[in-house]
């Protein structure tokens, strides 16, 4: 988070790092091997972690917010609306006897309206806590 004024989250830099880590070990992995089917899971594996690492990269930082309204980043580019348009939620979920928490961002009075779901993996930090600091900013 910066200043008190614009505020932002994103994934964590560990796990992008990580990300790029295990896809290179993958794919390296793959390369060496000679089992043919594990080649080809160790090239979806691969694939999948590249795609995660790249979209923890660019999509820094998924979520800004400040006086003004709120910014939400992804591999496409951004969305942004002010407050007036959009809805701040926390919602839990249980599945599976865990229980999970996001944030909601419903932009239903956007002119093109629009739902984004934010997890811990896409803020970096508890939603909760984000949640609050919205609602601070909001008002």
């Amino acid at each position: 988070m910066s200043s008190p004024s614009v505020q932002t989250w994103a994934p964590r830099l560990e796990l992008a790092v990580l990300a790029w880590v295990l896809a290179v070990a993958a794919g390296t992995w793959a390369v060496f091997t000679d089992d043919a089917p594990g080649r080809i899971l160790l090239g979806a594996a691969a694939l999948v972690f590249a795609l995660t690492g790249l979209f923890c990269s660019i999509a820094r930082p998924r979520l800004t917010a400040d006086v003004t309204g709120v910014t939400v980043r992804g591999l496409a580019g951004s969305r942004s609306w002010p407050w007036a348009e959009v809805n701040v939620r926390l919602v839990r979920t249980r599945r599976l006897g865990r229980e999970s928490t996001t944030l909601e961002l419903d932009a239903d009075r956007a002119e093109v309206p629009d739902l984004v779901v934010l997890g811990r993996l896409d803020l970096g930090a508890d939603p909760e806590d984000v949640v609050e600091a919205l609602l601070a900013l909001r008002t």
